[in-house]
């Protein structure tokens, strides 16, 4: 029998079995059990093809990825956002290779990556897709592109990127498993937890080999959840949706699709609709922040900040700039609306927020 055989007649099992909290331990372990199997699946689609494979160079303050059926628009879109020059044409499989392009905005280089559509399956290996989708689980930001005409079409790209490890929109859940030689399964939990019970906890490690663990539960997961956790190789990458040629369309239309797809962005990359707006929600999502460096005994440079992540604290910031800082840091003061006053001395843990502008003392 095929893994892929096994997996559907395990799925089958899972449909019959009706969910209560007698079931729950069984149905947990059946869906480890198909996790296992599409892992192995995915490593031997992955180690028995030699070829081509998509190299790509990151630069800049972050990342994203275009994602999308061929022929949505992905490619006029990056021309627009962009410095690329992503080849444009009136049918599919227009882009063959990934596309780069750097978006500059608000002082940030954000670093766009057009890559080939996706088609049914691709989280498989069909159409390359196993490779074009590994692109989005480093990204900082995936940007789902629709056609306006075909919509339907995000529940399969949903599905292939979770196919893939993928959970867009998903916080990574705050469980901690530590396997151990002895002791058994000690299970602990800092919230209520809803949605399982110690002996489907049990069932599901004992899938994995794990028979000796100290496990903690600082979120109430599911069980799929939890899985995720074991299987230690999901990717959380935040998703923004854009549908794509909405100028094709009326405001009725639109309003029909918000009843089942409340949070997209309408854009016409073709018509340049609504692309400044989509630069300022890529850059909110991406939890972008400003911070201005003051010399000793200069004024602050306001034109060139050091773009760092949303919740960076001053050792992180000493890092972007060269490891010398981080090695010499000795202190550090700063001007802006998270200190009390302006010029305020702070440690290498003191977080900061947009706009700060920052001094940094090293040791002598």
């Amino acid at each position: 029998m095929s893994i892929e055989d096994k997996i559907k007649e395990i799925e089958d099992e899972i449909q019959k079995t009706p969910y209560n909290k007698a079931t729950s331990h069984h149905i947990g372990k059946l869906k480890a059990k198909i996790s296992k199997l599409k892992e192995e699946s995915l490593q031997r689609s992955s180690s028995g093809k030699k070829g081509q494979c998509f190299h790509i160079k990151k630069s800049g303050d972050a990342t994203a990825v275009l994602v999308g059926f061929p022929s949505v628009g992905k490619s006029t879109l990056l021309n627009n956002l962009t410095n690329a020059e992503s080849k444009v044409g009136a049918y599919q499989f227009t882009t063959l290779d990934i596309v780069p392009g750097v978006m500059e905005y608000r002082n940030a280089k954000i670093q766009i990556f057009d890559i080939p559509g996706i088609i049914t399956g691709a989280a498989g290996g069909k159409g390359r897709g196993r490779e074009i989708l590994s692109v989005a689980r480093t990204a900082d930001l995936i940007v789902i592109v629709l056609d306006v005409l075909n919509p339907q079409h995000l529940n399969v790209i949903l599905k292939e990127l979770h196919d893939i490890g993928i959970r867009p929109n998903q916080p990574e859940p705050d469980v901690t498993v530590k396997r151990k030689k002895l002791g058994g399964v000690n299970v602990s939990s800092t919230v209520p937890l809803t949605n399982l019970d110690e002996k489907t906890i049990r069932n599901i490690i004992n899938e994995y080999g794990m028979h000796n663990a100290d496990i903690l539960f600082r979120d109430d997961v599911t069980i799929d959840q939890f899985i995720d956790v074991l299987d230690r190789n999901k990717s959380y990458v935040p998703m923004i949706i854009l549908l794509n040629k909405v100028d094709l369309v009326d405001e009725t239309y639109l309003n029909e699709i918000r009843k089942t797809i409340p949070d997209f962005i309408p854009i016409s990359a073709d018509k340049d609709m609504n692309i400044d707006q989509l630069k300022e929600i890529i850059f909110e999502k991406l939890n972008l922040i400003r911070i201005y460096l003051k010399p000793q005994g200069r004024k602050a440079d306001m034109e060139d900040p050091l773009v760092v992540k949303k919740g960076s604290t001053v050792i992180d910031a000493c890092g972007k700039l060269h490891r010398e800082f981080v090695k010499n840091f000795r202190h550090a003061k700063v001007w802006g609306t998270s200190v009390k006053f302006p010029g305020q001395k702070v440690g290498p843990d003191y977080v900061l927020e947009d706009e700060d502008v920052l001094r940094i003392i090293l040791k002598k």
